[in-house]
């Protein structure tokens, strides 16, 4: 059975959007729409950018750039948390064998 969906209104700089979503991601979507806003008012209040459409493109640059990072950290976060895994298996491994070796 489908979720139903419901009807959210978004205001990204003072223009209203009307958008359907599941009603289960609806608090989501609010969320993403209060960053996006955020973001697009950074960018328009530096004055450095002129017009809606190059302040979107300029805040979803900005944003997919900070998604590529995080998930390059998290990447390597990941590999160290692997590593830290394998070298404490090898300690208890080893503390097991050398127990072994004591109860024979």
């Amino acid at each position: 059975m489908t979720e139903p969906h419901v009807q959210v209104n978004i205001k990204i700089l003072e223009k209203e959007y009307q958008i359907s979503c599941p009603a289960s991601e609806r608090a989501a979507l609010m969320d993403s729409a209060e960053l996006l806003n955020g973001k697009m008012r950074e960018i328009r209040d530096t004055g450095k950018v002129i017009g809606l459409d190059r302040i979107a493109v300029m805040a979803a640059l900005n944003m997919a750039n900070e998604l590529l990072r995080s998930r390059s950290r998290g990447e390597h976060l990941e590999g160290d948390a692997k590593l830290r895994l394998q070298a404490m298996r090898e300690r208890v491994e080893g503390a097991l064998q050398t127990s072994r070796q004591l109860e024979l």
